[in-house]
């Protein structure tokens, strides 16, 4: 019996396990809790938003008032869930918005190139000239403010940075093969955006929409600190923050719930958007 009989095969190689990058853990799990609270928040707050406890006005945290009550004795916890139901609709109501503009756009822009890319990329340029929350203020001082409008407003303006994000991505992708092929093989421009382009382009575009969502959430959170935004009595978290300035020395809880879960909502956001991107790019996928 040759040697090469008993030689026993080689076993296989163990698969190495992927582990999931612990910003996509931190973020899923804070935004997850976000949405679920979001969802309930009519059910889960202990009294409706705008009812008034003026025997309780300026009451500190208890066991009554979780988070204390603001100048009209209104539950501050109670508004702050409500509150979190309007600021997710304006950001992802923003982000679609500033994405089914940008998205096609940068795309186009990428694809092809020449004077198309000159006149698309010199309009973005124009409106990116402008001063953010000057843009905004211009567009919502026309008509009166509203949820809707605003989040037309932002998303607009945000266009312009996914746009270019996409074209970036898209200029790269024109060089590789599978697009070359799909140009050789006489594919129209439909198909070429749609199903070569895009699919290469969305796992950039993850992290650029948690941006922009976040990006949405603290402009709207100013728009409605200036009077521009959503408008009294609702609980909007940029609302609360200014309404609790005149008493932030005898009941500084009116500001700093809001703050607080705000800030915990862009670092959840931000997270869940960083480690999307660790996990979908696959340049980043092989380093780690």
């Amino acid at each position: 019996m040759s040697d090469a009989a008993i030689i026993a095969p080689a076993a296989p190689a163990p698969r190495r396990r992927r582990h999931l990058p612990w910003p996509l853990l931190v973020g899923g799990a804070i935004v997850l809790v976000l949405l679920v609270t979001a969802a309930l928040a009519q059910a889960i707050a202990p009294y409706p938003f705008d009812q008034m406890h003026i025997r309780d006005r300026l009451t500190g945290p208890s066991l009554r008032f979780l988070a204390g009550t603001d100048e009209y004795g209104r539950d501050v916890f109670s508004r702050l869930l409500i509150g979190s139901q309007l600021s997710l609709v304006l950001g992802v109501s923003a982000t679609l918005i500033s994405l089914g503009i940008g998205v096609p756009l940068g795309l186009l822009a990428g694809y092809r190139r020449g004077m198309t890319d000159e006149l698309i990329m010199r309009v973005l340029d124009v409106l990116l000239a402008f001063p953010p929350i000057m843009l905004v203020l211009l567009i919502l001082a026309i008509t009166p403010p509203s949820l809707m409008k605003t989040a037309i407003a932002i998303g607009v303006l945000s266009a312009p940075p996914i746009a270019r994000v996409t074209r970036s991505v898209a200029l790269d992708l024109m060089s590789q093969e599978f697009v070359e092929a799909a140009r050789a093989r006489g594919e129209r421009l439909p198909y070429m955006l749609a199903r070569e382009l895009l699919p290469n382009v969305w796992p950039v575009l993850i992290v650029e929409a948690s941006l922009r969502i976040v990006f949405a959430i603290l402009l709207g959170a100013v728009l409605s600190f200036l009077g521009f935004g959503v408008q009294p009595p609702e609980a909007d978290w940029g609302l609360m923050i200014s309404n609790g300035r005149a008493f932030v020395d005898e009941a500084p809880w009116i500001s700093l719930a809001p703050g607080l879960a705000m800030a915990l909502t862009v670092i959840g956001i931000s997270l869940l958007g960083d480690g999307l991107r660790d996990l979908l790019d696959p340049k980043l996928r092989g380093r780690r």
